[in-house]
């Protein structure tokens, strides 16, 4: 049976690389909303980002289900920071009988400022693909909005330690 794999971690915690690593194991199709913004609006969205993000994702969301019902492993690289996003997300597939896991990628603080720094370097050298910029004002943004994950909300943790 297809199921599910809803990745979830704060920004460049390495979600896009666990993602990719487990991808051949799960042979599954990797969704990410963050690749699909950059894909459709080059991450030019400015004010509308709010909205364009919050329906982009409920889009995404109804598609993952879709194709699981069609018998494919999807890995969806959500981030989900709250809890309350992460039990919404949950119960939205269990409601619709679609198995799924929370894979939590986590991340030590000298690793996460490094992922940062390497993120922010890659996108100065024109090599940033789908990523933006993350200067320490949008940093302390985002991460106000983080709530890490208790053990028994997710059903995997993956480590991330220096690459």
């Amino acid at each position: 049976m297809a199921k599910v794999i809803l990745v979830c971690g704060k920004i460049c915690s390495g979600k896009s690389y666990y993602s990719n690593q487990i991808k051949e194991s799960f042979n599954a199709v990797l969704i990410s909303p963050d690749e699909a913004t950059y894909e459709l609006i080059n991450n030019e969205q400015g004010e509308f980002y709010n909205i364009f993000s919050k329906r982009l994702n409920s889009y995404l969301t109804k598609k993952v289900c879709e194709i699981v019902k069609a018998g494919a492993n999807v890995i969806f690289e959500r981030g989900l920071w709250t809890k309350e996003e992460r039990e919404k997300i949950t119960k939205y597939y269990k409601d619709r009988n679609v198995e799924c896991e929370l894979h939590y990628v986590c991340v030590d603080d000298e690793t996460w400022n490094k992922n940062i720094e390497e993120r922010n370097k890659r996108i100065k050298d024109g090599k940033g693909g789908s990523d933006f910029y993350l200067d320490e004002g949008l940093k302390n943004k985002l991460l106000s909005k983080w709530e890490e994950p208790k053990e028994d909300e997710v059903d995997v943790i993956y480590k991330l330690e220096r690459r």
